[in-house]
């Protein structure tokens, strides 16, 4: 997982999963919530890639 985020994507990674923790900490709903939209966006981020890679011909 290091060599495909890097450094920066680790630590963007952390921060996203402490706010997480924060917003749950202080309201489980909220935190809830945002965790189910972060993984919906991630999903649709890798249906967008995987098209893109089909459509160049690299998958």
């Amino acid at each position: 997982m290091r060599d495909a985020l890097g450094r920066t994507g680790i630590l963007g990674l952390l921060l996203v999963l402490l706010a997480i923790g924060v917003l749950t900490a202080y309201d489980p709903v909220v935190g809830g919530g945002i965790a189910l939209l972060l993984a919906g966006l991630g999903l649709i981020a890798k249906g967008v890639a995987d098209t893109a890679m089909r459509a160049f011909g690299l998958k």
